[in-house]
């Protein structure tokens, strides 16, 4: 299913960190910190006040800081996907835009 994000917001795929264990102790899911790094799999439009489309400051396939607190969490076709504003990202790792 393709989906596009309305208006200024972004769809991002929260990468996560591989389960590390320290002295044989398993950390539970619900312990877990959420990541805080995703992958940006698409992207809405947004407009200035003229309704000419602006451009975004990322593009697909980016690597990016999502916020601690805020965003949608959504599924789509099994996978969790965060819906994030655009104001509201953190930034963008430079690597990813070297591309």
């Amino acid at each position: 299913m393709k989906v596009r994000p309305l208006g200024d917001r972004v769809l991002v795929e929260p990468i996560e960190e591989k389960e590390q264990t320290v002295g044989g102790i398993i950390i539970p899911d619900a312990a877990k910190e959420k990541p805080i790094t995703g992958t940006v799999k698409a992207i809405g439009k947004k407009y200035d006040k003229d309704h000419k489309e602006l451009a975004f400051d990322v593009k697909v396939g980016d690597t990016v800081l999502l916020p601690k607190y805020g965003g949608t969490e959504v599924k789509i076709e099994g996978k969790k996907l965060q819906l994030v504003d655009q104001v509201r990202r953190g930034g963008a790792s430079e690597d990813s835009r070297r591309r």
